[in-house]
């Protein structure tokens, strides 16, 4: 706006002093060496002595036209062109009527952000990267940089370590520009020592493969920490080894390389307070990585039928016997080409005990049980991992392969309203993937790719109960020693394409085939065995033996404008797939054709250099795959049987969103606010039939929908007078959908609405003070008279205290507070308080820490859920007050 005045007062005052006939106007276009506008920039028309007699700036397309004074000597004229980030240059004036064009080289030296300095913190934006320095928000009780994280403005990290900047999932986390660790990054935040890390970068608009840089669209963030100098020359090792009351255990040792072509983290850590070691494990993006896959593996059929975890963290109800073993190591072979290799093994042994009661709401009755469980959980896992990465201008490799080998054991002590009864459940997976991709750019500057997966699973799975349940339902009526449940799906899938881009000057055309195949066989069975040792069938369809195939042929047209202002991807993919299944136990063999049409728009408009607006739009077409097509019964947990008498089911998806995020990083302060919506259709449903000691499912050929409205909004400050940084979240989300139970359809109208809040303030260089609030409320209802309709509200409430009344001595108090009222019974409250002493002997690298968890000794825990008309209570047995010492070191 500056630059428009000053040209328009230029402007007028030429008009009035001028002397003689008709202005003349100069024109041309700006473009950097990519050929891409540079909108804004100053062009100066100057004469004799370096005097501006004239002045204007480039409009958003690069165009200038500037106008010269009818008084000006018109034999000593030169425009001069000047844009931050850019070479300036200049053109002497020849021709009046000619047309100047400039292409300017970017400048070596360009200007450095805006930074806040002195002792406040600093927040540095160089284009679409923000320098968070962690010297400005570290404290003296941070040991890992996954610590300073979690209190920087405009991010946010979860209870699962999950990390978000302005609202949106990180796709990347690198460590010095290397991707050590795929998605995985636990293991880096809960790591990598806070002392040892100078910078932690937020990329926008990130696209990792570099030949696709400004040719395709995207809109990923991730998030790069820097290492300071000291860090990269040596090796980092820490180490520390406790012990406690009631009989506890924690260890680990570590050895960490930040060299610039070696980098590792390498460790073993074991525990039995509470301490989830398979956290580290945590793929935070796997949902998107399958997706893009188009790979939907088989998840496990059968389980206990366990109540899950409560919202705790698990230090509070975990009683584990964990250890771990991880090795990721990475080495830069030469520039822009790399090898990695991640292999951990992790062996556990969980005890849960829970009672659980659940009711489901139907129009005059209500259906309830109540369940006890005494549950042991043995897994094995081992990852192994190898990847060759070449990722240059002009060509790009990545090659992955994967093995992931799982043996889980798993044991429940079961009592269902007064029923006895001994579950085991053993299964083992092995599943092997490669996954192939290669990019060349031709001599015009097209790109041309190849892609390949091929994946592998075999899954058997064995579940026992002992001494039989539901023998009304399994055996006549008469008392049975066990019931057997066996089921494995093996599995081959690949998905294999070429494709093409073509980048424009304003526009990247993209065109890809490919083809997908998929072969899979369900086999399962559910036996009896009797009292005399003898083994039958459970019901009259108690096995499956289903062969599968699926095949899948596709294009897709795609085009990308990686505008500076105005970005636009959207994709045009049409897929033709034939599926067939047979299964000779019930003269099943079907088969289908669907022709599908899948398109998506996603758009994103920069209003300013720090605030946009996002939209996009996609329709999805599913089909369903073998788990609706077996016709058998399948008694995936112990009061569950499931069957199917439908066609597969179809879905059709339409998801609309809309969203604006701002940020004012000089000021550090952000919020965004996005909406979105979707409509489901469905072509069937399943149909339930509830007792207070069964449930049987079956899918039914009936027309379905599901409909779903979602709102979040978020903001986070940095209030450089209080020394604190504001977090502040909400969401509000509507769900409508419709349950088939007992031969009733009941449509229910579920509304969630959720809050959470954050402070992390510095009083004083020793002391100070963090808290976080969660509150949840969930409301179900129906319209069906006599339904009934439940209301549960949920308020968390968590609060440290850090004091160092000496440089080397570290006091913290911290505590949750956990309140809910239930519309149907009594509230709930639960308090809890940690403290935790540590001492550093400096000389010695060596720390001494006494923790204390649980000090009220709370030992029992009630959570309760809301799902349309479904409620359940469960109460688990918490592990009670602990208290360890450990001696942690550095090397």
């Amino acid at each position: 706006m500056k630059q428009v005045a000053i040209a328009i007062v230029i402007g007028i005052c030429a008009l009035f002093t001028s002397k003689e006939g008709i202005a003349q106007t100069l024109k041309g276009t700006i473009t950097d060496s990519a050929g891409k506008a540079v909108p804004y920039a100053n062009a100066k028309l100057i004469t004799t002595g370096k005097l501006i007699v004239a002045f204007t700036a480039s409009d958003n397309k690069g165009n200038y036209s500037i106008t010269i004074p009818a008084d000006a000597d018109k034999k000593a004229l030169s425009i001069e062109i000047s844009s931050v980030g850019f070479k300036k240059q200049s053109k002497a004036v020849t021709d009046l009527l000619g047309v100047y064009n400039f292409v300017l080289g970017s400048a070596t030296n360009q200007l450095q952000a805006v930074t806040v300095k002195n002792k406040t913190p600093r927040l540095s934006v160089k284009g679409d990267t923000l320098n968070y320095s962690v010297s400005d928000f570290v404290s003296p009780q941070d040991r890992v940089i996954g610590d300073v994280i979690r209190k920087l403005p405009g991010v946010e990290m979860d209870a699962n370590g999950k990390i978000k900047y302005n609202g949106k999932a990180i796709s990347n986390f690198y460590i010095g520009g290397d991707n050590l660790l795929d998605d995985k990054y636990n293991i880096a935040t809960s790591t990598i020592p806070s002392s040892a890390v100078d910078k932690v970068q937020v990329m926008e608009n990130h696209q990792p493969i570099k030949m696709l840089r400004d040719k395709v669209v995207s809109d990923d963030v991730a998030l790069n920490i820097t290492l300071k100098d000291n860090a990269k020359m040596q090796l980092v090792g820490q180490g520390n080894v406790g012990g406690g009351l009631p009989g506890k255990y924690d260890g680990n040792i570590n050895a960490m390389m930040f060299k610039d072509k070696y980098k590792a983290i390498n460790y073993i850590k074991g525990n039995n307070t509470g301490v989830d070691v398979q956290n580290d494990l945590l793929s935070h993006n796997l949902s998107s990585y399958l997706s893009r896959l188009d790979n939907n593996k088989p998840a496990d059929l059968l389980s206990l039928g366990a109540a899950g975890n409560p919202n705790l963290p698990t230090n509070r109800y975990m009683f584990n016997q964990s250890g771990l073993v991880n090795l990721n190591n990475l080495v830069n072979l030469q520039k822009d080409v790399q090898v990695k290799g991640n292999l951990s093994y992790l062996h556990d042994r969980q005890l849960q005990n829970y009672v659980k009661l659940r009711e489901t709401y139907l129009p005059g009755d209500t259906i309830r049980y109540t369940e006890l469980q005494d549950n042991r959980r043995r897994p094995d896992l081992l990852h192994a991992q190898a990847t060759l990465n070449i990722n240059k201008l002009n060509y790009y490799l990545n090659n992955t392969l994967l093995t992931d080998y799982e043996h889980n054991a798993s044991y429940s002590g079961l009592n269902t309203n007064g029923i006895g009864s001994n579950q085991v459940l053993k299964n083992t997976r092995l599943d092997f993937s490669n996954e192939f991709n290669i990019m060349k750019t031709g001599k015009a500057g097209n790109v041309y790719e190849a892609y390949s997966y091929v994946n592998r699973i075999n899954n058997p799975e064995n579940r026992g109960l002992l001494p039989g349940i539901n023998q009304d339902v399994f055996n006549q009526n008469q008392p049975y020693a066990q019931l057997v449940q066996t089921a494995n799906i093996p599995t081959w899938f690949t998905n294999n394409y070429l494709s093409y881009k073509h980048a424009g000057s304003k526009i990247t055309q993209s065109y890809r085939a490919g083809f997908s195949l998929q072969s899979q066989n369900l086999v399962s069975a559910l036996t009896v065995v009797q009292s005399d040792g003898s083994v039958v069938a459970a019901t009259g369809t108690s096995a499956n033996n289903l062969d599968w195939y699926k095949s899948k042929i596709y294009t897709e047209a795609a085009f990308d404008m990686p505008g500076d202002q105005f970005k636009l991807n959207m994709r045009l993919p049409v897929n033709l797939q034939q599926i067939s299944f047979s299964d000779p136990l019930y003269a099943l063999d079907k088969s289908l054709t669907r022709l599908y049409f899948d398109p998506s728009i996603q758009a994103r408009y920069n209003t300013t250099a720090e605030q946009y607006i996002t939209m996009g739009y996609n329709f999805k077409n599913d089909i369903g795959d073998i788990n609706q097509a077996y016709q058998g019964d399948i008694l995936t947990n112990y009061r569950t049987l499931n069957a199917n008498n439908a066609n597969l089911s179809e879905r059709k998806t339409q998801t609309a969103s809309l969203g604006y995020n701002y940020r004012k990083a000089i000021k550090m302060f952000f919020w965004g606010v996005n909406a979105s919506y979707s409509h489901v259709d469905l072509n069937n449903i399943t149909s339930s039939v509830l007792t207070d000691n069964f449930q049987r499912q079956i899918v039914l050929p009936y027309a379905n929908n599901l409909n779903m409205l979602n709102l979040a909004g978020s903001t986070s400050k940095y209030v450089y007078s209080l020394h604190t940084t504001f977090g502040m979240g909400v969401t509000w989300q509507n769900s409508k959908l419709n349950q088939f139970i007992n031969g009733d359809l009941l449509p229910y109208n579920t509304i969630t609405t959720g809050l959470n809040g954050s402070i992390e303030t510095k009083i004083t260089d020793n002391l100070n003070i963090s808290y976080r609030l969660n509150a949840a409320r969930t409301t179900s209802r129906t319209p069906i008279a006599g339904s009934g309709s439940a209301v549960v509200t949920q308020l968390q409430h968590q609060g440290a205290i850090n004091y160092n009344p000496l440089n080397n001595l570290f006091l913290k108090l911290s505590g949750d507070h956990y309140y809910t009222n239930q519309s149907l019974r009594d509230d709930l409250n639960y308090s809890f308080a940690d403290f935790s002493a540590r001492y550093k002997f400096n000389k010695m690298k060596t720390d001494i820490e006494l923790n204390v968890l649980n000090l009220f000794d709370t030992k029992t825990y009630s959570s309760p859920l809301l799902t349309a008309n479904n409620f359940t209570n469960s109460v688990y047995t918490l592990p009670g007050r602990m208290m360890t010492m450990k001696v942690a070191f550095n090397f």
